[in-house]
């Protein structure tokens, strides 16, 4: 597709690509680089499940990915973070590549810390337009979080990058934080970020709100969710006890959702499936509070995480720090299963009190058991939410909206790229 008809009818574009008419067009060239964490988390979910929806629907795509390893010394820690500066090695391969596939777009999920945004000035050269979507807050934060001694923190954007240097807020590291730190100055004085991407995708507005206090240009970020491929379909009845899904971790919540349930009378059920530091700490207060209604069950498939979301009566989503857009918030909207959430940041934004789930206050576990005492006693009300989740979900959240979104977002990087060349 060129860039011309494109600009003489960008929705006759978008909608050339929707639908049975795909298949009448020229597929659209897209690169989808991610580059992979060490674990295996929801960005890395999200990149393979948007390169499928692309190629189901006519688009020819590269995924380009590798997965970062963790050195064990201080010199090759030391070279990583000089790497994560600029991979001349990077630059090389992906100019190789640009001439290769002659993409469209080049689309960014994640370039941190090998391929280094390298990447982007490749792209630049070769007058290809850059997507970046913005998986976490590293532009702006370089402990990627806003989150530090168990409490949100945006020291970096109201003081400066050295404030996270001086806590070692990347993997407890002053040295590896300074890195970073450098990685994201050196890039801001560079121009990389103001000129060498040419849109920004947000999961919610309240990121792209943070984004733009951070200094990125509000112009050029646009806000598109996640997003499910697979329908995982309504539940049947209004289901049994409460479930926790994701990584147990201090800013997760995990803790404060143990002290709660401990404040619960009775036996009622808490699944807590996922894997993580906390792990061990889970298991000991689990048997040093008697939480006999409590299940540990680790980390599970995909489809068997979905089958336990679907028997349960609500999720619990204890996160103590502003997130970016869960997935698991919407594998239960799908399901049609209320959350009770702490009421802070992308999550205040994507659960709506009294609708699709109930607030608590981060970090309270006495509102967090008040909460779920609630939830129990008033199972009508729950049940009515149940069928609001559920619609939200298909109003919002279905492959077929978010491709006509992510479409829209890289016709405007052709012609925002076009513009600057001419």
């Amino acid at each position: 597709m060129s860039v011309a008809n494109i600009k003489a009818s960008p929705e006759g574009a978008i909608a050339s690509w929707t639908g049975t008419r795909a298949a009448e067009h020229p597929p659209l060239r897209i690169i989808s680089v991610f580059n992979r964490y060490a674990l295996r988390g929801g960005e890395e979910e999200v990149f393979e499940t948007e390169v499928e929806m692309l190629a189901s629907r006519g688009c020819a795509v590269t995924p380009v990915s590798i997965r970062t390893v963790p050195p064990g010394g201080i010199l090759a820690k030391a070279a990583l973070g000089l790497q994560a500066i600029w991979s001349g090695e990077w630059h090389r391969r992906f100019t190789e590549l640009l001439e290769k596939e002659r993409p469209e777009v080049v689309h960014v999920h994640n370039s941190f810390p090998v391929m280094s945004p390298a990447i982007y000035h490749a792209c630049q050269a070769a007058g290809v337009p850059v997507v970046q979507t913005l998986h976490n807050y590293r532009l702006v934060c370089p402990g990627s979080l806003f989150y530090r001694d168990g409490r949100v923190c945006e020291d970096c954007v109201k003081g400066g990058l050295y404030q996270g240097v001086l806590h070692g807020c990347y993997r407890n590291s002053c040295i590896q934080t300074a890195a970073v730190a450098l990685m994201l100055g050196a890039h801001r004085a560079a121009g990389t970020w103001g000129e060498k991407i040419d849109r920004y995708i947000a999961l919610t507005e309240f990121a792209r709100q943070k984004f733009i206090e951070g200094g990125l240009p509000g112009d050029r970020i646009s806000v598109k969710p996640n997003f499910l491929q697979v329908d995982p379909g309504l539940r049947q009845g209004s289901g049994k006890g409460a479930i926790f899904v994701g990584l147990l971790s201090e800013q997760k919540g995990i803790l404060t959702l143990l002290d709660a349930w401990r404040r619960i009378r009775g036996d009622f059920p808490l699944r807590i499936i996922g894997e993580g530091p906390l792990l061990e700490e889970v298991r000991a207060r689990k048997k040093e509070w008697a939480l006999e209604g409590v299940s540990i069950e680790g980390r599970l498939s995909r489809t068997e995480t979905i089958s336990a979301i679907r028997q349960s009566q609500f999720l619990i989503f204890p996160s103590l720090w502003y997130e970016c857009f869960p997935l698991t918030l919407i594998e239960s909207f799908a399901c049609g299963v209320p959350v009770i959430s702490s009421q802070l940041g992308a999550m205040a934004e994507i659960v709506e009190e009294g609708r699709t789930g109930i607030f608590f206050r981060a970090g309270n576990a006495e509102d967090l058991s008040e909460k779920i005492m609630w939830a129990r006693s008033h199972e009508e009300e729950m049940k009515a939410m149940s069928g609001v989740c559920r619609h939200e979900f298909l109003t919002k959240y279905t492959a077929d909206q978010n491709f006509d979104q992510l479409m829209r977002i890289y016709i405007a990087a052709m012609l925002r790229k076009e513009a600057a060349i001419a």
